[in-house]
Formats: C-alpha cells, sequence, structure tokens
C-alpha cells in the first residue's frame, strides 16, 4: 500500500520505517530540509534501538523514502498519516498549529480519496477541527462542501482517522512491530468505514497472531491516548509521594513496591520511585489534559496534584545533596550518571538532569556527566539552560571516568551500563565518599560495604 507521513520526528519516523519494513511504499515528508538531507543520506536524527536498520533497509529496498515535496505527499499516499508535534503553547494546551497546516495542505492538494489518520496526540476534537480545514481548501478549488454531494459528483473525498500512538521512548519499534492495542477511531459513514478497513489492512501483518484491534468513535481515540499518558504519570508521581514518606517513616519503598505491585489489580508497571517523569509526553499531554477539561469547566484536580508533586519530585537529589553539604556548593565537584530522561534514548526533554545539573551549577559547583547516548543533545540543551555557565560541565567519555575527581556521584538515569559497577573503584575516586541514587540501582547494604554513603530515594540511607 502506498502511505505517507507527515512529520520525521519520532513518531514520524517510527511509523513509517515500520510500515516500510512491513512491505508498504512510504513517504515521508517534513518541511525541515536539514532533516530530510540527513535521512537521505542515510543517517537517523534519534537515538531509538532497532530504527536505523530497518530505515536503511527499507530505503535500500525502494520502500521508504524522504522529500520535503507536500504536493507529492499528498499524491504518493492513500493512507495519510499526520506525525507532527504538538507542543505547549502558553496556556498549556497542545499547539495544532502543525497538525492543521497539513491538514490545509492535504486539502490544498489532494485529488480522488484520502484517509487522513491522526497519528499525534491531540485534544478531543481536532479530528473535526482536521476535517474542516480539509474540506475549507476542497471548496476553495471550488469543490462542493457536503461530502455526499462531492461523492455524488466523484469530486475529491476524504475520512478522518484517529490513530493515536502508543510507543515508550526506548522501545518504540518494538512497540509497533509487537502492539499491546491498537485504537482506531472512525466514523460510522460510508467513508468512514472505507477508512476503517485501509486502517486494518496496514496493521494486519502487526496482529497475526492475535487481533489487537480496538474500534470506537473518533473523540473517544483521542481521549483514550491522553487518558493513558495521564494515568502511567499519576502511578509514577504517587509512587514518588509515597516513597518521600516511606523515608520519613524507617520504610522501604521497594518492598513496598513489590507488595503492592503483586496485587493483579495493580500490577508493577510504572511503580519505581525516582526523581520525576520527563519526556515528550507525559508533561506535554498531562497538561494538555487539564487545560481541556478545564475549558469544559471540569477541572481535573489529580493532575493538579501529578504536575506539583513531579515538579517537586526534580529537587530530590539537590535537596539531598545540599542536606549534606549545605547550599552553598562551591568546590564541590558532582559526577552525574544519565542525562537522558530514560534510558534507551537521547531525549532530554523535561530531563530531571537539566533541574539538577542547573542548580548544582547555580550554587557553586562542579559537574562531571556521563550518558551512554544522549551527550551531544545534553550539551545543546544544557547550554541553553546554564546561561553561559556550561564550562562548568565536563562531559566524559565513560561511568567511570566521571568519578575519578569527583567528590560525590549523583545517578539520574537507570541506564543498564550503571547497574553493576565496581563500587569499590568507586569509592576510592571519590573524595567525600557518598552516592545519591536517583533510581535506587543498589542495596544499600551493598554500598555500604564498599564504603560509600548511600542515599536512595524512599529507602534506608547509609552514613
Amino acid at each position: 500500500m502506498k502511505v505517507t507521513v507527515f512529520g520525521s520526528g519520532y513518531v514520524g519516523l517510527v511509523t513509517g520505517a515500520c510500515l516500510a519494513d512491513a512491505g508498504n511504499h512510504v513517504v515521508c515528508v517534513d518541511i525541515d530540509a536539514k532533516k530530510i538531507e540527513l535521512l537521505n543520506s542515510g543517517h537517523v536524527p534519534i537515538y531509538e534501538p532497532g530504527l536505523e536498520g530497518i530505515v536503511a533497509s527499507s530505503r535500500a529496498a525502494g520502500r521508504l523514502s524522504f522529500t520535503t515535496d507536500i504536493a507529492a505527499g499528498v499524491a504518493h499516499g492513500e493512507g495519510l498519516f499526520i506525525a507532527v508535534g504538538t507542543p505547549p503553547d502558553e496556556t498549556g494546551s497542545a499547539d495544532l498549529q502543525y497538525v492543521l497546516a497539513v491538514a490545509r495542505s492535504i486539502g490544498e492538494h489532494c485529488t480522488g480519496f484520502k484517509v487522513v489518520a491522526d497519528k499525534s496526540t491531540v485534544p478531543v476534537g481536532t479530528g473535526d477541527l482536521v476535517a474542516a480545514a480539509i474540506t475549507a481548501e476542497l471548496v476553495k478549488r471550488g469543490f462542493a462542501a457536503d461530502p455526499a454531494e462531492r461523492a455524488r459528483l466523484g469530486q475529491p473525498a476524504f475520512t478522518v482517522i484517529s490513530n493515536p500512538e502508543f510507543l515508550k521512548e526506548g522501545a518504540a519499534v518494538s512497540d509497533f512491530s509487537r502492539p499491546d492495542r491498537i485504537v482506531i477511531g472512525a466514523d460510522a459513514t460510508p467513508e468512514g468505514k472505507r477508512g476503517l478497513e485501509l486502517i486494518r489492512q496496514l496493521y494486519a501483518p502487526f496482529t497475526l497472531n492475535h487481533d489487537r484491534t480496538m474500534v470506537m468513535d473518533v473523540r473517544s481515540a483521542e481521549l483514550t491516548k491522553y487518558a493513558a499518558n495521564a494515568m502511567l504519570a499519576t502511578r509514577i508521581s504517587f509512587m514518588n509521594e509515597l516513597a518521600n514518606l516511606a523515608e520519613d517513616l524507617g520504610a522501604d519503598i521497594e518492598l513496598v513496591r513489590r507488595g503492592i505491585g503483586s496485587d493483579p489489580r495493580i500490577g508493577y508497571s510504572f511503580l519505581y520511585a525516582g526523581t520525576g517523569y520527563g519526556g515528550s509526553c507525559f508533561p506535554k499531554d498531562v497538561s494538555a489534559l487539564r487545560r481541556s477539561a478545564a475549558e469544559q469547566g471540569r477541572p481535573l484536580r489529580i493532575l493538579a496534584a501529578v504536575e506539583e508533586a513531579n515538579t517537586a519530585q526534580k529537587d530530590v537529589l539537590s535537596d539531598k545533596i545540599r542536606a549534606r553539604f549545605g547550599d552553598d556548593l562551591a568546590g564541590l565537584t558532582v559526577a552525574v550518571w544519565g542525562l537522558s530522561f530514560k534510558p534507551n534514548t537521547d531525549d532530554m526533554r523535561d530531563a530531571p538532569s537539566r533541574v539538577l545539573i542547573a542548580d548544582l551549577v547555580r550554587r557553586g559547583a562542579l559537574v562531571r556527566a556521563h550518558d551512554p547516548v544522549a551527550m551531544e543533545e545534553a550539551e545543546r540543551v544544557l547550554a541553553l539552560d546554564l546561561d553561559g555557565k556550561l564550562e562548568r560541565v565536563s562531559f566524559v567519555g565513560s561511568p567511570m571516568e566521571a568519578v575519578v575527581g569527583a567528590d560525590i556521584l549523583a545517578i539520574v538515569t537507570e541506564w543498564k551500563a550503571y547497574r553493576n559497577p565496581d563500587l569499590s573503584a568507586v569509592a576510592r575516586h571519590l573524595k567525600r565518599k557518598a552516592v545519591f541514587d536517583g533510581r535506587n540501582l543498589y542495596e544499600p547494604s551493598a554500598v555500604e560495604e564498599a564504603g560509600l554513603a548511600y542515599f536512595p530515594i524512599g529507602r534506608r540511607q547509609v552514613g
């Protein structure tokens, strides 16, 4: 099948590459000429395990191409996926300018029948706005506004489908190829039913063993995406709040996690205490859902608490370091392990490491930072965060190099490379012999045995 994906960012590139890998002929369109040039030269602008390989193989097979030519993209695809960004605006709402720009382009250039699938995370009602934008452009071209009339006259026709993505950064290729659910929102019109069948065909290779397709109306599909991310963010903030309480009560949050996670009604996912959530999805989507609810006169009070707790949790490591060494950190060198907001990605958006490093530098500390893949992106965003003080941060090539010459170690991201270090070697290098673990990677007794003070989240502190 011929497919066009508008947007070659995280969602769009993964979607296009995986559909091409399944045998479809995919064109990815982006207005960023530098990004398209990079992709056409064989490079992938984001780090995502497995993605570079399927992009390369699909390009070599002639099933995947990249272009800035919007008209050619519209002409190519039977299915047109909108996968552009929806960043928060100044009010916290999702900014739909890029989504609606694509919709207008589709209306400007489309012929025949097109299935327009919203893959971007959008507020409820966006499907109607996309349809209206396409129709307005068709009317400008002299076609009928009424879909039935256009069908009768053989004029261009379309349907808008909601097909939200549920991809985890760091496992996106796997999630797309082996989905736990495929949500398709379609209306009950003949065009909607036709669009539903086309989307089903596209996903058929990924659901051979078990059909995980969930069909619903467009608005329910749009809300499903926001609800999923808000629920996961709520679990994270709840466990972080509970971890802070466990610390005060002398309980161990890891044991509590196992105790409640064993209840099948709760499960173990997203029950790990840490330094707060970040990334491109949870912060943006929680904020946008709150804004949408407020516009309906139904404030989501629980999500206000989720956001408040998450903002506070990003200070947890800094608070622990200052409790140990005081507010003035001049003369202190801090090794930081992990910069990306989660493992297996180079995404630094809303990463807790940015909050920690900015506070350390503001208080006079030096930082020696390591991350397996995110250091280039980290250097870019920290240059903006630190306002001329980036020279106080050194980016080093290995975890152990970071601790050499450092006073203390702070662990922010739970990369596998940090899970089983030589703690005795860490202790030999750290001058002040203290580890501040924002991901509870180690057993307190093991750290104590190595001769280190240990400050985890919601667990027994050592030293």
